[in-house]
């Protein structure tokens, strides 16, 4: 900017000295000449007007009068009538200056107006659009709310309900199972109304743990160390599926305020999805890092063949699953514990090339308090 200013500023002045010695040198019995010439100062002037404003139109006509006021006194002065033209010239360099110089201000005035009204509304829109995005996930998590307090008033009754008719089942299949040998089919039969049970109540109970609100035990947590349990409670389930389950922490240590019960449940719930969607021969990683908005950043990827989108979806829906033998409870579970921490849950997959699911949970910093 300061180039292109000197730039023109060097270019107005070397005309206006120029258009002067053309004045100057040319010969008084060249009238016309001398009368383009005269003319010929406006250029400058109206260019330093629109370039510079009204500032700049004033200083050019002036310093065009400056030179041009002794070629009218020494060369001019024999002929009165002629001189009194030339020095009406001059009122009109100062007037073309001083009016072209205003109308420039105006109209750059007017225009750095208008560029902050319209950074204004720029960023008026984009408070509006963020607000509208903040509404709409306000509302959708009022609508989980009213969800969640159905479904906790449906586990009431579900836990009455089921769970006691259910324990008189099993203890009454328990003890006619003990009536056939093995290899009998009524003592097949028996352990798959055994096994059946046994799958009603984790159903009642995941139910109960999403649906009703428990208080959290919110306490100083190292996220390495709930990971290093975690993985050494499924790392036997691994190896008989053949995968690999590696951990990459960070090197600093992270420290968070949790309620950790909740917490190691929420990463048993991903890695067991995880190791249940590797193939045989696939890994599974899980990695730790911190990011530049104070958060504590936890990524779960695995080698498995994905999540067609459709299903991605949907996946956080409760009794949602694609497992035969999945409740579809697991991951609403996983999103309830981990937005109970003022953290967010997040799931990137493509058909074919593995699914990573993402855990941003806000880190704990030594002032009372005072969270991320």
């Amino acid at each position: 900017m300061e180039t292109a200013t000197r730039i023109r500023t060097l270019s107005l002045a070397a005309s206006v000295i120029g258009i002067s010695l053309l004045h100057y040198l040319t010969p008084l019995q060249l009238p016309y000449l001398h009368d383009i010439f005269q003319r010929l100062y406006y250029l400058p002037i109206i260019l330093s007007g629109l370039w510079f404003g009204f500032r700049g139109g004033i200083i050019c006509s002036l310093f065009v009068s400056i030179l041009y006021a002794p070629h009218i006194l020494y060369q001019w002065g024999a002929h009165p009538g002629m001189e009194m033209e030339k020095y009406l010239e001059i009122l009109l360099y100062n007037t073309v200056g001083t009016v072209t110089g205003m109308l420039s201000q105006r109209e750059r005035e007017r225009t750095a107006e208008l560029q902050k009204s319209s950074r204004e509304l720029t960023e008026s829109y984009q408070k509006l659009q963020q607000q509208s995005e903040e509404t709409l996930i306000i509302e959708e998590q009022l609508r989980q709310a009213e969800k969640l307090s159905t479904l906790g008033e449906m586990a009431a009754v579900l836990a009455h309900e089921i769970r006691n008719p259910l324990s008189s089942i099993r203890g009454t299949a328990e003890i006619l199972r003990d009536d056939y040998l093995p290899g009998n089919p009524r003592h097949e039969f028996i352990e798959i109304q055994i096994r059946e049970t046994e799958r009603l109540n984790r159903v009642v109970e995941e139910f109960l743990h999403m649906a009703r609100q428990q208080p959290m035990a919110m306490k100083h947590c190292r996220v390495q160390d709930e990971l290093e349990t975690i993985v050494t409670l499924v790392m036997n389930d691994a190896r008989k599926r053949q995968v690999a389950l590696l951990l990459q922490p960070q090197p600093s240590v992270i420290e968070i305020m949790a309620d950790s019960e909740k917490l190691r449940q929420a990463f048993l719930n991903i890695i067991i999805n995880a190791l249940q969607a590797t193939p045989e021969g696939g890994r599974v990683t899980i990695s730790t890092a911190l990011d530049r908005h104070a958060f504590c950043e936890i990524r779960f990827r695995d080698s498995g063949p994905g999540i067609e989108k459709a299903a991605l979806d949907r996946i956080f829906e409760p009794f949602f699953t694609t497992k035969p033998d999945g409740t579809g409870l697991g991951l609403a579970i996983t999103k309830n514990i981990i937005e109970n921490h003022k953290g967010v849950l997040k799931v990137e997959s493509e058909a074919g090339n593995g699914t990573t699911v993402t855990i941003k949970l806000p880190l704990h910093h030594s002032d009372p308090g005072e969270a991320a």
